[in-house]
This record gives C-alpha cells, structure tokens and sequence, in this order.
C-alpha cells in the first residue's frame, strides 16, 4: 500500500541527490525527470490489472539514477532504504565500464530481469519519459538508435505490465516526429 512519508523520505534524498543536476539540454531541474518517471509508475499501478509493490517501485524511480549519475553510493542507498531497494537501483545503473552503450545496455537489460517486475516497470518508465522531445544537439542518426533502443527494452522487458508496454509502444511510434 502506498507510504506517503516513505515517498517523503526518497524524494528529499533525490533531490539532494540531483540538486546540481539539469536535464541536459535545458535549464530544468533534474529531479523533475525522477519524479515523471515516478509518475509514469504510479500511473501504471492505478491503470492496470497487474498489481506490484507501489512503495518499492517508487522508491527505484525516484532513486534510479543516483548512482549512476550522482555521488551516491549503492553503500548509501542500501544504508538508508535497504539492500531491496538499493539492488533494484544498481540494476538500473549503466556499467560505464563497459567498451561501448550497446554492451552497457545489454548488461542493464539483463540485470534488470533478475530483479523483481517493479524494476522493469521502472525502466519502462523511464524511457517512456525519455522520449519526450531530444536534446537540440541530437542528430538524426543519433535520435532513429535512441528510437531502436528503446524498442529493445520494450521487448527485453515486456510482459509484466501490459498498460505500460502499450503507452511505451505509443511513445516509440511517436517519437518518429523528431526526425
């Protein structure tokens, strides 16, 4: 059941997280795309048939980029919101030691579907907010790979939530405009 406080707790963490950050290629405070992406989970939980843990799949929405992407440890994210949380987290994080996107997508992809649905329900979400609009410094070729690789998680990931497979397949299609 949904824990406003516990949502409480990991929005003031994101957001002390990402306090520097914006989302590139704008003036927007970066927090403001984990929680759309917390929005997009929440929207799948009241739309759809497939229930799932609310208060686990907000809180790897909210927190899904901190390591990657901040300071934050996977130590710290354990610390305060326990090992669940923090593996779902570390699943959606990129091995940016790896030689190239592709095999740092493979890698996500496969250690996401080790974890529990909520992380794919996640990731969907994640990329269902990440086909707004590119960055004005995309190029064509660089937003039709974008395109592609969001419909290799959507066949990686599916068959967990069809309400969010099908407004991820909706976003897909249209970001055709962009090109």
């Amino acid at each position: 059941m949904w824990n406003q406080e516990f949502y409480n707790q990991v929005i003031d963490f994101a957001g002390e997280a990402h306090k520097t950050q914006k989302v590139p290629g704008s003036e927007i405070p970066y927090v403001t795309h984990v929680v759309r992406v917390a929005n997009e989970v929440l929207l799948a939980w009241t739309q759809s048939n497939t229930k799932f843990d609310i208060d686990y799949a907000i809180a790897c929405a909210l927190l899904h980029d901190t390591i990657e992407d901040t300071s934050v440890t996977f130590d710290q994210v354990t610390q305060v919101f326990g090992e669940e949380v923090a593996l779902g987290v570390l699943a959606l994080t990129k091995n940016e030691s790896l030689p190239t996107k592709e095999a740092q997508m493979k890698d996500s992809l496969e250690r996401i579907l080790k974890e529990r649905m909520e992380v794919r329900v996640v990731k969907m979400c994640d990329r269902i907010d990440n086909l707004s609009e590119p960055p004005h410094y995309w190029d064509e070729a660089k937003k039709r790979r974008y395109q592609q690789e969001a419909r290799l998680i959507l066949d990686t990931l599916g068959g967990v939530n069809q309400w969010v497979e099908a407004r991820l397949g909706e976003k897909i299609e249209a970001y055709a405009q962009y090109f």
